[in-house]
């Protein structure tokens, strides 16, 4: 089944889901699980080497987070992929951080990455050092942090994070560029 045939059933089971009808759940999953699958592939191909967690199980966790919540109300297909990829995203950092765990390890590394570009991390970030870094960023401009949120982690393009924000294509493209700049220079440290 190609996109234009599933958009109309994707829809509608999200409207269901929407609508607290969780029964519709099970014949959703198989119409977004490759979308899903490689998002979950693109965010993994972000991890560091050694990653236990399989993009598979990424996949089903996420979305038992997303269309098992009671309440949640998706304004459409754009939203319900973007609350999938931030649950992704939350995951990876509960993961990353039992990892870090004294008891598993403890003390990470924080490695830092020369550019981010659309969706595409270097392997060697340090997730957590990510995460601390968005979460300074949203408490200070939450904008700026959605940017990086929706460019990062969800994988949008500059077009697509307009839309999902509501602004010009210029203002994110300059303040993408400014982003990138100052997450470099926040994970990389100064100089």
């Amino acid at each position: 089944m190609n996109d234009a045939e599933s958009d109309p059933d994707i829809t509608r089971l999200l409207s269901e889901l929407s609508a607290g009808r969780r029964a519709g759940a099970d014949r959703l999953l198989p119409l977004v699980y490759d979308e899903l699958r490689a998002l979950a592939r693109s965010r993994m191909r972000a991890e560091k080497p050694g990653q236990t967690l399989q993009a598979t199980a990424l996949v089903h966790e996420a979305f038992l987070r997303v269309a098992g919540v009671e309440g949640l109300a998706f304004e459409g297909r754009q939203h319900f992929f973007a609350t999938a990829a931030l649950a992704m995203r939350r995951i990876l950092v509960e993961a990353a951080r039992r990892k870090a765990s004294d008891k598993h390890g403890g003390e990470h590394v924080r490695v830092p990455f020369e550019a981010i570009e659309l969706a595409a991390v270097d392997p060697g970030t340090d997730v957590l050092a990510l995460e601390d870094v968005l979460g300074r960023l949203e408490a200070r401009d939450p904008r700026k942090g959605k940017i990086v949120e929706l460019r990062v982690f969800c994988g949008f393009t500059a077009q697509e994070t307009a839309d999902a924000l509501g602004l010009s294509l210029g203002t994110i493209e300059r303040e993408w560029r400014f982003l990138k700049a100052w997450l470099r220079t926040e994970l990389d440290g100064p100089g």
